[in-house]
């Protein structure tokens, strides 16, 4: 007896399709920039990035208030014709050209060298968070931070002012210019800072460096204005509102200036663009 078997047709095996072999489903797992930014907030928490910060710019405060207790002040404190505050500016703006590169430069390699001593990039990318969002997520938490601090540093040292017997009214237009401005370079060159901290691993570098700039910062006040434009660290020169000048009787005098705001907005520009520039090379980059 034959039999004959109805041979059922089998039915094709399909391969399950995998959620990472689909750009867009990768892109769609990515978490959002917004919440990497929150990533980032919490991992200054944990490296105590606040506390480090305030004690970097209450340094500050001091080396920049030392002149209030000083003899000279005392005698020109309640007199409005000596520019009291725009002496005080100027010699905020002096500490500032030092201390602003080194306290954006160890921020920047603090919120970096995590990621280079446990594999952070690569946990990120693996979450589908490339190098180069990375980056610019870090500069968006820092700057949650570099802007109250910078802030409060002004307010600080204007208070320790009133409270050692200043009693000429507050300048306020150039104070409020300068700590504006101060806010901005100290973002741009965070950036500057987070570039180098991203590609290079070993974060002694990105600290010596900073430590220099802040030297060269100091540097660029003896500099003429038209060569200090020219380079990132000058401009923590360029935005000081106040500057020596030489009166009648040949005897130095602090007065007010104008800021070259032409050159400052090109270089805030020209940091965006380059900081966009570079992130998006990160991308490219064997990890």
């Amino acid at each position: 007896m034959t039999t004959s078997a109805a041979l059922s047709p089998v039915p094709a095996v399909v391969a399950p399709t995998s959620d990472h072999g689909s750009p867009g489903s990768r892109q769609s797992s990515a978490p959002g920039f917004l919440t990497a930014v929150g990533v980032e907030l919490l991992k200054m928490r944990r490296l105590r990035t606040p506390v480090i910060t305030a004690l970097i710019v209450g340094t500050s405060v001091a080396l920049c208030s030392m002149s209030l207790f000083s003899a000279s002040f005392t005698e020109s404190s309640h007199d409005p014709h000596t520019m009291p505050w725009a002496r005080l500016l100027l010699t905020t703006g002096f500490f500032n050209a030092m201390i602003g590169p080194i306290l954006v430069s160890v921020l920047a390699s603090r919120q970096t060298d995590i990621e280079h001593t446990g594999s952070g990039w690569n946990l990120a990318a693996a979450s589908g968070l490339t190098p180069g969002t990375l980056c610019r997520a870090k500069l968006v938490a820092l700057s949650l931070l570099i802007v109250p601090a910078v802030t409060g540093q002004s307010l600080g040292i204007i208070t320790l002012a009133r409270f050692r017997g200043l009693s000429v009214a507050l300048d306020v237009g150039p104070w409020a210019t300068y700590t504006t401005l101060l806010i901005c370079v100290d973002l741009a060159m965070c950036a500057y800072f987070l570039w180098l901290a991203a590609v290079v691993e070993n974060q002694m570098i990105v600290m010596s460096t900073g430590l220099l700039s802040g030297f060269i910062g100091i540097f660029t006040l003896l500099v003429p204005p038209e060569i200090v434009q020219w380079t990132p660290w000058g401009y923590y020169a360029l935005i000081t509102p106040a500057a020596m000048s030489a009166t009648a009787h040949s005897q130095p005098d602090v007065t007010y200036i104008d800021v070259p705001a032409g050159w400052i907005a090109g270089f805030l520009i020209l940091t965006v663009l380059l900081f966009t520039v570079v992130t998006h090379r990160l991308d490219k980059i064997e990890r």
